[in-house]
């Protein structure tokens, strides 16, 4: 489904992302971890050119997405669901209305039909009834569920997700991460930054680990959580699973 080759990124003279080869197959969970500042978010965001590459090619269901003179980026960005650290809700539109805009908008869905698929995913984020709600009338969880519902009401084709619960109580973590859980378990292409060690465990299909703008490990959970061989990989897991 992605396709990333030699992708760089730079910022003035800090080089964040160095040559970066990476696939993402349709269905599959990727999880990328590493320390702060290791270039995880400035990736995802690449994906969908809210950060422009320096150099590279990022294809996306065989298109690529730097070549502006044959395709809309805008287009393709609606097949791809993003999930920020910050939710990113428009304060002045309770649930529904956030929820429906795009669809209505960009999909030229009508009211009725956006409001039904809107139920629908409230449903399945558990929060059927927030829908005459404000953002100000939600906890941080609640907002980030809805902003998950936002994502997918798009029908997006992939979800990506930066550090979804970083900002979040403690207490409101699980209900995000059950969520993105049952998006996993049906099937649903995600790629998901995160700080979150056993949701990495439990649900990845693969892990990736970044460090100093590269990617220096990936493979199965088992592998990488038991037995990293990259001794960057190591030390940083060492460090962190010390954490829990």
């Amino acid at each position: 489904m992605i396709e990333i080759k030699k992708l760089n990124k730079k910022f003035g003279d800090l080089h964040v992302l160095k040559d970066i080869d990476l696939t993402v197959e349709k269905g599959e969970v990727v999880v990328v971890i590493g320390p702060s500042g290791s270039g995880k978010s400035t990736l995802l965001r690449c994906l969908n050119r809210l950060e422009e590459p320096s150099s590279g090619d990022i294809i996306f269901e065989g298109i690529s997405i730097m070549d502006d003179e044959h395709h809309d980026i805008n287009k393709l960005r609606q097949k791809m669901g993003m999930v920020f650290q910050q939710f990113n809700l428009f304060n002045h539109m309770n649930v529904m209305e956030n929820i429906t805009l795009a669809p209505i908008k960009l999909k030229n869905m009508n009211t009725e039909e956006a409001e039904k698929v809107a139920k629908d995913l409230l449903d399945k984020v558990g929060l059927m009834e927030k829908e005459k709600s404000y953002p100000a009338q939600l906890s941080g969880g609640q907002k980030q569920r809805i902003a998950i519902a936002r994502a997918l009401a798009m029908s997006p084709d992939v979800m990506l997700f930066d550090e979804p619960t970083s900002a979040l109580d403690p207490e409101m973590v699980g209900d995000v991460l059950k969520v993105m859980k049952d998006l996993a378990s049906e099937g649903m292409t995600m790629v998901i930054v995160t700080h979150e060690m056993s949701f990495a465990k439990e649900v990845a299909d693969r892990v990736i680990i970044m460090d100093e703008g590269k990617l220096i490990e990936q493979g199965p959970p088992e592998q990488i959580f038991n037995n990293p061989q990259h001794p960057r990989a190591q030390d940083f897991l060492e460090r962190v699973i010390n954490l829990f």
